[in-house]
């Protein structure tokens, strides 16, 4: 804005001399534009502009003109916009909105909504309006903007309402494609083919099973190509079509595929063979395919297709920094580089939450502007940003609001948008708010965690969700909750924050037991109690989750009321006593470093194991657990005893065999039993299997000797996986 330049006056008092103009022959977003507009106007101003509707092409002025077609401002900057991309001039009293196609005219109507009326759309709900019976704009303005990304998504909650998406300029796949994400089993359904043509699937291990497509199968690419031409001709106007594989291993291992895998370096040469050939029935469509998994590696030779675009996924890393210097994206920069020498389309599907825990604090503010710099740099034409879909995560709001700013203007400040959102959302406790973003950033930094989309809170209790700095940032939120007590919508905003620091001390609670920081103590009889006030904090969590939308706590989890009632049966189960509890433990084999617990003190610390395998569970992945307990001195011992948990989802299963030990000398062992163990039909049920052996000796030494399975079963095989067992308790009796 010129420092000389004039003001011209939309309102005064109540009245405005302005009408909003539409072209001859608007078009429907136009007309959407127009009435948006008219709204907009009337919540700041009182007024009610007119739209003229009649044909006029040399309307009178002054007034607002939406949309291309009055022939007084028709500029070739218009007419050579972009999708998307808009103008906002002003000509003499004259305010000119225009975009050529897509939804450039709406996007341009709310963003002069944004930056001349003041409005705000912070979130999913209803928008922020200031009052102001008069108001003036500068007399000079001169904007045109045009998306750097053609695809922009953010999947968060306030992406689902329907004018946040418009108002932010986001897509919504729904919208944009006729078949999303992973769809070999939606073009060729298992149910339906499976029986009779088991051929038509792949082949793993010289067995055909419906894990995957076989993809040099003519009749797999004549199904598929007449299911999309049907889709098609029910759906014309979708702009992308997924031919992509299952969210799952198993790509087929026949001749035919071998040979186009060997040729590209591996199951992407045969995936994108494929895709090509349906991208040729179909030239004026866009096949989608996602590079994932055992696709994520580009092709050798082949080139994509030009109507092909690949979504190339970011899931392999974490993350604690920028893709660009983050160790572990090394192989997503490396398949980012060379998928770019291969197609003309490439998307990212990128991610931003915790999958297995959604409320846990998980900033990733400092990663989003150098992250989207990266897409941009290295021709990226679209991002799909995975948050927690349409339930509330940690720090939704502000991750989907500085994402999609910066999706659609990737040169914007993030320091800027992060400020501006905290003063609006927050209001009065905003500095605090900062301060608090800081120290979580800071002690992710200084604690060299690895922020891990499939983690945990139990995994950093030592780091930066340590009790010391839950507490500190607890007291930030105080802080901030008294700043607002009269400012109810800040309030409720600052609430929803602290579900994140709720739910880690809840999960921890469960972790620690009956540690300090646990969900339990001893009375002054000695029994185990739940601690006091618990049950009702468990209560009033699951209400404000509720309240705030959280639907579940993680992909495909569990509700709010679920949530309270697994805790309703942790109070009942509770500890126990065990007389191996402050026993040394010995391991012959390693636990699963990436679900430490609490190492070999997990066996004897009188905690049972829950539904959830990384909280009191030790396991062992691949290898057998041979554990040795020394009691420290002869004690009397009528039973041990312990659970395995069975979780196929998670490759979880009993132990083949399981066998006790004992000694007082630590020299001679006699074996009280061993008990063998079939493996299970096919079952995704999460089970406690109980193992007892009784005793009536007095013992020192135990072993306890789990053997693992030498394979996966058959209705649970993964090529990259090995069974796991879990134990929860050696409990000596």
């Amino acid at each position: 804005m010129s420092c000389s330049a004039q003001q011209i006056e939309l309102a005064r008092d109540g009245s405005s001399a302005y009408k909003i103009y539409l072209p001859s022959k608007p078009v429907k977003t136009d007309i959407k534009a127009a009435v948006v507009l008219q709204d907009y106007f009337f919540r700041v101003t009182g007024v009610r502009l007119l739209i003229d509707h009649e044909n006029n092409t040399t309307p009178r002025s002054p007034g607002f003109f939406i949309g291309a077609g009055f022939p007084p401002f028709n500029t070739e900057e218009i007419t050579t916009l972009p999708a998307d991309g808009f103008i906002i001039r002003t000509v003499q009293k004259n305010i000119l909105i225009a975009g050529n196609k897509g939804n450039g005219t709406l996007y341009g109507v709310y963003t002069f909504i944004e930056k001349y009326l003041g409005c705000r759309k912070w979130d999913g709900h209803t928008a922020f309006v200031p009052k102001s019976t008069t108001l003036t704009i500068s007399s000079d303005i001169s904007q045109i903007e045009k998306p750097e990304l053609q695809y922009r998504e953010v999947y968060l909650p306030a992406s689902f309402d329907d004018e946040y998406l418009d108002w932010h300029k986001l897509h919504r796949f729904e919208n944009l494609w006729g078949i999303w994400g992973h769809s070999f089993y939606k073009l060729v359904t298992p149910s339906v083919y499976y029986r009779i043509h088991p051929e038509y699937f792949s082949l793993v291990n010289q067995q055909r099973v419906p894990l995957q497509l076989c993809l040099s199968n003519a009749a797999v690419l004549k199904i598929t190509v007449d299911k999309l031409q049907k889709l098609m001709n029910e759906n014309p106007d979708a702009l992308y079509w997924s031919v992509s594989p299952n969210d799952d291993i198993g790509n087929c291992e026949c001749d035919n595929c071998k040979k186009l895998d060997e040729t590209d370096g591996g199951p992407q040469g045969s995936l994108i063979h494929f895709v090509n050939a349906v991208a040729a029935h179909f030239p004026n469509k866009i096949i989608t395919t996602i590079a994932y998994g055992y696709s994520a590696r580009a092709t050798n030779n082949t080139h994509a297709a030009s109507n092909v675009a690949i979504l190339l996924s970011s899931i392999d890393a974490y993350r604690t920094n920028p893709l660009e210097t983050e160790s572990s994206a090394t192989a997503f920069r490396n398949n980012l580089i060379q998928w770019k020498e291969k197609v003309s389309h490439l998307f990212v599907w990128d991610y931003c939450t915790q999958f297995t825990n959604y409320l846990t604090p998980f900033s990733v503010l400092n990663t989003v502007k150098p992250n989207i710099d990266l897409f941009v740099r290295k021709g990226i034409t679209g991002v799909f940003e995975q948050g927690s879909g349409n339930t509330h995560s940690d720090m939704a709001e502000i991750k989907a609001y500085v994402f999609a700013k910066l999706l659609w203007n990737p040169s914007a400040s993030a320091d800027s948008l992060i400020n501006d959102f905290v003063r609006g959302y927050y209001g009065k406790a905003a500095p605090v708010i900062m301060n608090y973003f800081s120290l979580l950033q800071k002690n992710v930094r200084n604690s060299s965690t690895s922020l891990d989309i499939y983690g945990n809170p139990v995994n950093d209790h030592t780091g930066y969700l340590s009790p010391e700095n839950m507490e500190a940032y607890s007291q930030l939120m105080d802080k901030a909750e008294q700043l607002v007590e009269n400012d109810p919508s800040s309030f409720r905003h600052i609430q929803a924050i602290r579900l994140s620091q709720e739910y880690v001390y809840l999960q921890q609670a469960k972790f620690y037991g009956k540690d300090p920081q646990g969900a339990f103590e001893k009375n002054s009889d000695g029994a185990f109690i739940v601690r006091p006030g618990l049950s009702k904090r468990v209560e009033r969590f699951a209400a404000m989750c509720s309240d705030a939308g959280v639907k579940e706590f993680s992909e495909g989890g569990i509700s709010p009321a679920k949530y309270a009632s697994q805790w309703q049966a942790i109070f009942k189960t509770g500890p126990g006593n065990n007389l191996a509890v402050n026993a040394a433990v010995k391991l012959a084999y390693p636990y699963a470093p990436e679900y430490p617990s609490k190492k070999e003190r997990t066996l004897i610390d009188e905690t049972p194991g829950y539904e959830d395998f990384s909280y009191s569970w030790l396991c062992f992945y691949g290898v057998p657990m041979e554990a040795s307990v020394d009691l420290g001195s002869i004690k009397k011992v009528t039973a041990i005893s312990m659970h395995f948990l069975e979780d196929a989802r998670h490759w979880i299963f009993r132990p083949l065999g399981v066998s006790v030990e004992v000694s007082g000398d630590g020299i001679s062992y006699h074996a009280l039993n061993t008990i063998i163990n079939k493996m299970s039909e096919e079952d995704y049920t999460v089970n406690f299997m109980p193992f007892r052996f009784p005793i009536n000796d007095s013992i020192r030494y135990i072993k306890v000797k789990a053997t693992n399975w030498p394979s996966l079963p058959v209705w649970r095989y993964h090529k990259y996986k090995k069974p796991m067992i879990a134990c929860d308790e050696i409990w000596v009796e």
